[in-house]
């Protein structure tokens, strides 16, 4: 046998094995892909990533699955998708939440500027505040008021310790004066249950969440936290209608685990843009309450360029209020 055959047969499969890499990218996606959605079902994140998740499984032709994945305010489902393998086939609806933990946790599972790859900004929510349906107020500064007389023995629920509502909450109840003992839940929609019960008695949640049960009368609605009304409860005033100035919502985007070919990520980029840009979306959306970013933020440098800064933003107001969790 030729002595240069072997040589060359190893040769051959390097080059074969180097294009193969850019070929499966250029190829993606070729069976389905897992969208982690790190809170339980129910809530304002789950409701966002299923209909957008609908409407990328059309554009890309291959099935979105939704995994929720709850924990640690968001913590957990994130970590998973940071340590997956870089191939394109699991991503995580990121939030303001991965944001927040990087400050709120002494040791943070995962560095978001350094293990995720960004892909697009999609989404935005403002808070609002809810309350039990029979609770005795009316009106954001009556609320106000009655739970800084009745703090001692009311409660209030969160999505998760972590979570953008607890951590919303927590500066409001600072902002008026008041501690109040918070009732953590695995989610959104968990914490919501309860409230309909009455096993606790206000809320500070996404707008999807909120939207709903106030226009069931299930719950009572107090406030959102925005300078515009929500164009699914126009009834219901912001805050600083109210005479409060505090504004809190939350923004959501698609993020890769580092080391995911650029090929892969612009084409959910791509895809995403598309889904985003559909009537039918659009519409379903703002019925939840929930914002469309606008196009001049949906480049995945913009969402790079902002990851530093509100690490730095939501970090700011919890050193201050001394917020910290091993």
């Amino acid at each position: 046998m030729n002595r240069r055959c072997p040589f060359l047969l190893a040769t051959l499969l390097l080059v074969l094995t180097g294009a193969s890499g850019p070929a499966a990218a250029q190829a993606w996606p070729t069976r389905p892909v897992t969208m982690v959605v790190p809170f339980p079902p129910g809530g304002g994140t789950d409701v966002l990533g299923r209909i957008v998740g609908r409407r990328l499984s059309e554009i890309l032709g291959q099935q979105i699955i939704i995994e929720n994945v709850g924990g640690a305010g968001g913590m957990i489902g994130s970590n998973r998708v940071a340590r997956a393998a870089p191939d394109g086939y699991e991503f995580v609806l990121g939030s303001r939440a991965d944001a927040i933990n990087q400050t709120l946790y002494k040791h943070p599972l995962y560095n978001l500027k350094e293990d995720l790859a960004p892909v697009i900004l999609v989404a935005e929510q403002p808070m609002a505040m809810i309350a039990r349906h029979d609770l005795p107020v009316d009106g954001l500064q009556n609320f106000i008021a009655y739970v800084r007389k009745n703090q001692a023995t009311m409660r209030t629920g969160s999505a998760g310790i972590g979570s953008t509502g607890y951590v919303d909450c927590a500066l409001f109840n600072q902002a008026i004066g008041v501690k109040v003992q918070d009732i953590p839940y695995r989610g959104g929609g968990p914490a919501l249950q309860d409230l309909y019960a009455g096993q606790f008695d206000y809320f500070m949640t996404l707008s999807p969440t909120a939207v709903p049960p106030i226009q069931s009368g299930q719950v009572k609605g107090i406030a959102v936290f925005s300078r515009t009304r929500l164009p699914s409860l126009p009834s219901l005033p912001t805050a600083p209608e109210q005479g409060m100035d505090f504004e809190a919502s939350t923004w959501f985007a698609f993020f890769f685990p580092k080391g995911t070919p650029e090929a892969i990520i612009k084409k959910l980029h791509d895809a995403t843009v598309a889904a985003m840009d559909t009537p039918a979306l659009q519409e379903q959306l703002v019925t939840t309450g929930t914002f469309v970013v606008p196009p001049e933020h949906r480049s995945t440098a913009y969402l790079q360029s902002i990851i530093g800064p509100e690490i730095e933003k939501n970090g700011a107001p919890l050193k201050a209020a001394g917020m910290s969790i091993e």
